[in-house]
């Protein structure tokens, strides 16, 4: 969609204001050009000795009164248009956020958060002002200049209008080789802002890392050149938009010139009067707005057009997941997947090869196997994260596509390898699945998760701000704030991937027992465990082990050290290193 095809849509859809600043607009014009037209004749009148005393006062009262009305409107349609274009930045930003909620893992490992940010903010705000800005001045200049050059033509004198006109046309050569530098420049800034806002969202989400690297001076140089970059690129776009008062400027003392030398010849043949030439000079002057506001429109219009080329792209991206379920209920089932294939993109080999798993209501899988065997593929094929390629995946009696996504993962608690916590309390971070729920809720799913107490030991317990991404948390508690959030949205399926990694094997314990108990309260309620330690799917009903994204093993903890293979030998391995541990 091009900008101006954008902002039509958004004046049909929002005319009565962009309507009500057109007619302002129109009071303010012809306010504007009766006054030079008002002052010419006073002119003529005060040479003639035809004007003084009362009559001149209320003249100037009158020029006085049209200045100060002229005054009102203009503020009051720049509130008018700028109300409604403010509501067009709005739209595009909700719309830009739903559409990257609505999208995949698979797109934001081919985006930049930061990028992301500038377009929400820094593009969005360019396209806004072209909706704002560009159309006021575009709208108000264009019809000042009509009205002027109207008045110049018909109301003083046709002669002096053709000869002031002659400069004009290499104007607007002239603006239009600098609105294409324009462009270029414009896209070329929004470019290094991105990269220089990428750079700080890096850095400040990886903080620790940096300073535990001593990495303190290399971003910080870095930040320097980008920030050089970045201004660099503005300035180069400031450049070309000054360009456009130069411009302006040696047209209208061209004009100006011309006017006056054949304004002068026709004053001394008396074919013109000193008031009239004074209103053509007048109107001239007038004229400085336009030709201003029409560089103004361009260099607005370029940038904004250099915004929605950038941000277009990702409005139309077609979604990561195909969101065409009809089913909006969920309800406790068997867990049925046949024949899984999944091949990440740009890979030539299988992250999961044929895998056929039957998981009953109510009992509990686990997932184990070496790093990169597929556990946490296989998850993210369950929350629909992920589409496998070849085979179908069942839960309830329908194929996952059949559930919208919404059901669908409200159906389902996950709890990833790495915890996510926004910078809120510690009851609101659990609270997240259930907003409604009550404090005596949030502790019930705190204790179960073994992080109450912890939580009760911090000054200010359950209304801990945990900073950004829960920077003022350990490992081990983000994991197990994460836990008592994804129990706390009692769910038909619940999803711990790794996610007991952080803690030690006696809060593990005591978090296993806590879902077993669970579990059995709420019949139905299944619960897959994807983990690197045994210990933590010793009482599954069913143990997977994945190698190479192939089920290699498959049975309970007793039948898999019966069979001696990768699940015994690993066992007797991290048996072996606890026992040292705990000497």
């Amino acid at each position: 969609m091009s900008l101006s095809r954008l902002i039509a849509g958004f004046v049909r859809q929002h005319w009565r204001p962009y309507a009500a600043a057109a007619l302002m607009l129109i009071g303010v014009s012809l306010l504007t050009v009766w006054v030079p037209r008002k002052v010419g004749a006073m002119i003529d009148a005060l040479a003639a000795h035809r004007l003084a005393g009362h009559a001149l006062v209320l003249d100037l009262c009158s020029l006085l009164l049209v200045g100060a009305l002229i005054y009102l409107l203009r503020v009051a349609w720049r509130l008018t248009l700028f109300a409604a274009a403010y509501r067009l930045g709005v739209g595009l930003r909700t719309r830009f956020y739903a559409r990257l909620l609505q999208q995949g893992p698979a797109f934001y490992q081919e985006q930049r958060t930061g990028d992301l940010m500038a377009l929400a903010t820094n593009d969005i705000d360019a396209i806004e002002m072209a909706a704002g800005e560009a159309m006021l001045a575009g709208f108000d200049g264009s019809l000042t200049l009509v009205m002027v050059l109207g008045v110049m033509l018909l109301g003083v004198d046709w002669r002096l209008a053709a000869i002031a006109l002659l400069p004009f046309p290499l104007m607007g050569l002239a603006f239009w080789r600098i609105s294409s530098h324009i462009h270029a420049a414009a896209t070329d800034s929004l470019i290094r802002f991105s990269a220089l806002n990428d750079h700080v969202q890096e850095t400040f989400s990886g903080v620790r890392t940096v300073r535990a690297l001593g990495l303190e001076r290399q971003c910080g140089l870095q930040f320097a050149a980008l920030a050089a970059r970045a201004a660099k690129a503005s300035l180069a776009a400031q450049r070309w938009e000054a360009a456009y008062e130069p411009a302006v400027g040696l047209s209208l003392s061209a004009a100006g010139t011309l006017t006056l030398g054949l304004g002068g010849y026709l004053l001394w043949q008396g074919q013109l009067s000193i008031g009239a030439l004074t209103s053509f000079s007048m109107y001239l002057g007038q004229l400085i707005w336009p030709m201003f506001a029409a560089g103004w429109v361009l260099s607005l219009v370029e940038r904004g057009r250099a915004a929605l080329a950038r941000l277009q792209p990702l409005l139309d991206a077609p979604l990561a997941i195909d969101d065409h379920g009809t089913v909006t209920q969920s309800k406790p089932g068997p867990l049925s997947m046949r024949e899984l294939y999944y091949f990440y993109p740009g890979q030539s080999k299988a992250a999961l090869t044929g895998v056929s798993i039957t998981l009953q209501a109510g009992q509990t899988l686990g997932l184990v196997g070496p790093t990169g065997s597929g556990k946490s593929t296989l998850l993210r094929l369950l929350l629909r994260q992920l589409t496998p390629h070849t085979g179908t995946v069942r839960w309830g009696g329908h194929e996952l596509a059949q559930y919208t996504l919404q059901t669908l993962r409200s159906a389902i608690s996950w709890v990833p390898q790495e915890s996510f916590l926004f910078s809120a309390t510690i009851a609101d971070n659990i609270k997240l699945a259930r907003p409604g729920a009550t404090r005596g809720e949030v502790e019930h799913a705190a204790g179960l998760a073994a992080i109450h107490d912890d939580i009760l030991q911090f000054p200010a317990g359950y209304e801990t701000h945990v900073g950004e991404r829960g920077i003022t948390l350990s490992g081990g508690q983000r994991q197990r704030v994460a836990i008592a959030r994804a129990l706390l949205a009692d769910s038909a399926l619940v999803l711990l991937d790794d996610a007991l990694s952080a803690v030690d094997t006696g809060t593990e314990t005591r978090i296993l027992g806590h879902l077993g108990q669970l579990r059995q309260s709420r019949p139905g309620r299944s619960v897959i465990i994807a983990s690197h330690r045994l210990s933590a799917v010793v009482s599954a009903d069913l143990i997977v082990v994945l190698r190479a994204g192939q089920v290699a093993e498959i049975g309970n903890h007793d039948t898999l050290l019966a069979k001696n293979g990768w699940y015994a030998s690993q066992w007797r391995y991290q048996q072996l290193e606890a026992s040292l541990d705990a000497l």
